[in-house]
C-alpha cells in the first residue's frame, strides 16, 4: 500500500474529505510505496480488544488512533501533517444541517415522556382495546408504534411501556413470555419507523437525504408492526389463554367519557406525527426544520396537559445534551481513528475485499448483513454506525447499490440485533422494570419469535427493494 509524504512548499489547501488520492493531489503529497495493510488490521483489531474490555467507545476510537498514528510514524508509514484535515472535518460536521435535527427529536420524545402523555396514550389505548382477545398486546404494538413515530429513542419507549402494560398483562393473565416478547419488539420499532435517531446517523455515514431515509423506512417498518399485530392475533385466536380479553369490571370508563379520553389522549399526538411526517413527505420542511416543530408542538401538547413547567424543559434538556454530545463525541473520535486507518491502506484494504467477493452484491450483502447483526448484538447503533458504515459504504457504491434501500436494509438488521438473545440492548431496558416474577430467561425467550419476523421482515425487504424506493420516487414528483 501507498503512504505519503507532504511536499511542504506546495501545501495550500484542503478539500477536506480525507480521501488518500485527494489529499496527495491537493496537498501536494508525494506517493511512496510501503506496505502498511497488516498495521491497519491491528490498528482494527487492537481497537476491537479496547472496545471489548468496557472502554468508552469514544475514547477506544482516539486512543486507537493516536497509538497506532505513533506507530506508523515510527515505522515510515504514516505523516503527522495528515491531522492538519481533523479540523476541518470536524467544523464540517458541526455545520452539517441534518445532525441539527438529532437533539429536536430526543427533546421531543423527552417532553413526551416526561409529560406523562405517552402514558395516557398506552391506558387509552389498552381499555378500548381490552374486549378484544390479545387486545392488551395489542395496544402496546400501536402504542410502540405511535410513540416510535415521535420519540425516536428505543430506550425510553420499552421502559415507559414495561412500567404501564406488563404488570396489567400479568395480572390479568397474560403469557409472561407473550407479554414481555410484545413490548421488548414494539418498543424498539422506534429503531426504524421515522424520526428514527439510526436514521438520522445512517444518513450522514451514507451520504443521503435523510428525508429520503425517513420515507424508505417509513413502509417497511408499518409492515413490521403490523406482522407484529397479526402474530398475537393468530396467537389469541388459537390459544385464547395465553391472551384472555380484560375484565369488564376493569374497562370502567364507556360511553362519552371514552370517546372524550381518547380524543384527548390519542388524538393530539397522533396530529403531531402527521404533521412531523407529512411535512417532510410533501417537502414542506426539511427533517430538522420538522424536528424544530415538533419539538416546539410536544411543549404544547405538554402545555395542554397542565403538565408544562420548568423542571420538565429541564429534565428533557438535559436528557437532549447527553445523547447529542455522545453521537458528537463519537463522531470527532471515529473521524480520527478513520483518518488514520486510511492513512494506513485499510478503508482500501477492506473496500476490495469486500467488491472482490465471490457472489458479487448477493455476497456483499451477506457479509454486511451478519457483520453489523454481530455488532449490533454487543453495541449500540450509534456506535455500529461510526465503526462499519465507514468500512461498508465505499464498497456499496462501488457495487451500485441503491444507498437508501442499503441504509432501511441496516436499519432493519439493527432493530433484528437490538432485541436479539443474549444480550440485546431491548432486552436489558425491560428487565430493568420488570416485577420479579418475571425472569430473566423469560425476557430472552421471549424475543425469539419476534426476531423470526424480523427476519423474515430483511428477507422481504432485500427481495423486493420496492418496499423501500416506492414511497421516496412518489415523494420525489413535484406536488401540484
Amino acid at each position: 500500500m501507498s503512504r505519503v509524504r507532504p511536499n511542504y512548499d506546495t501545501i495550500n489547501s484542503t478539500d477536506g474529505t480525507g480521501d488518500r488520492h485527494s489529499i496527495g493531489k491537493n496537498m501536494g503529497f508525494e506517493l511512496i510505496e510501503i506496505d502498511t495493510e497488516w498495521l491497519a488490521i491491528a490498528m482494527f483489531a487492537g481497537f476491537f480488544a479496547i472496545l471489548m474490555t468496557g472502554y468508552p467507545v469514544s475514547f477506544s476510537f482516539a486512543g486507537t488512533a493516536i497509538v497506532f498514528g505513533i506507530i506508523g510514524y515510527l515505522m515510515d508509514a504514516f505523516d503527522p501533517s495528515r491531522l492538519l484535515l481533523l479540523p476541518n472535518n470536524w467544523f464540517g460536521t458541526m455545520s452539517n444541517f441534518t445532525l441539527l435535527a438529532i437533539p429536536f427529536f430526543v427533546f421531543l420524545g423527552s417532553v413526551l415522556e416526561k409529560s406523562g402523555i405517552a402514558e395516557e396514550l398506552l391506558e387509552t389505548i389498552g381499555i378500548v382495546l381490552g374486549p378484544l382477545r390479545g387486545g392488551l398486546a395489542l395496544a402496546v404494538v400501536l402504542v410502540g408504534t405511535l410513540l416510535a413515530a415521535t420519540t425516536g429513542v428505543v430506550a425510553a419507549t420499552v421502559i415507559i411501556m414495561g412500567t404501564i402494560s406488563l404488570p396489567v398483562m400479568l395480572r390479568y393473565g397474560y403469557d409472561k413470555q407473550l407479554a414481555a416478547g410484545v413490548i421488548v419488539a414494539s418498543g424498539t420499532l422506534a429503531q426504524l419507523i421515522p424520526p428514527s435517531l439510526v436514521l438520522l446517523v445512517l444518513s450522514d455515514q451514507l451520504g443521503v437525504s435523510v428525508g429520503d431515509l425517513f420515507l424508505g423506512a417509513l413502509i417497511p417498518g408499518l409492515m413490521l408492526s403490523a406482522s407484529y399485530a397479526i402474530y398475537v392475533l393468530i396467537l389469541a385466536y388459537f390459544k385464547p389463554h395465553l391472551a384472555p380479553a380484560l375484565p369488564l369490571s376493569v374497562r370502567q370508563i364507556k360511553g362519552k367519557a371514552l370517546v372524550k379520553k381518547c380524543i384527548k389522549a390519542v388524538l393530539p399526538p397522533s396530529l403531531l406525527i402527521f404533521a412531523i411526517l407529512g411535512s417532510i413527505f410533501f417537502g414542506l420542511a426539511t427533517p430538522t426544520e420538522a424536528g424544530a416543530v415538533g419539538a416546539v408542538g410536544a411543549c404544547g401538547l405538554a402545555a395542554l396537559n397542565r403538565k408544562l413547567n420548568w423542571q420538565l424543559i429541564t429534565t428533557a434538556a438535559h436528557a437532549t445534551a447527553v445523547v447529542s454530545t455522545v453521537v458528537v463525541m463519537i463522531l470527532f473520535c471515529s473521524s480520527f481513528f478513520s483518518l488514520v486507518f486510511d492513512a494506513l491502506g485499510g478503508k482500501e484494504l477492506i473496500t476490495e475485499l469486500l467488491v472482490d467477493l465471490p457472489g458479487g452484491k448477493i455476497a456483499f450483502l451477506i457479509v454486511s448483513n451478519i457483520v453489523i447483526f454481530l455488532l449490533g448484538v454487543f453495541l449500540e447503533f450509534i456506535e455500529i454506525c461510526f465503526i462499519a458504515m465507514p468500512l461498508l459504504v465505499p464498497a456499496a457504491q462501488k457495487l451500485g447499490l441503491d444507498m437508501v434501500w442499503f441504509g432501511v436494509v441496516m436499519a432493519i438488521n439493527l432493530q433484528t440485533a437490538f432485541i436479539s438473545p443474549p444480550v440485546g440492548f431491548s432486552l436489558f431496558y425491560l428487565q430493568s422494570v420488570a416485577p420479579p416474577e418475571l425472569k430473566t430467561i423469560d425476557i430472552h425467550k421471549s424475543a425469539i419469535p419476534f426476531v423470526a419476523l424480523q427476519f423474515t421482515m430483511l428477507l422481504i425487504v432485500m427481495i423486493f427493494p420496492q418496499t423501500v424506493t416506492w414511497l421516496v420516487s412518489l415523494a420525489a414528483k413535484p406536488v401540484l
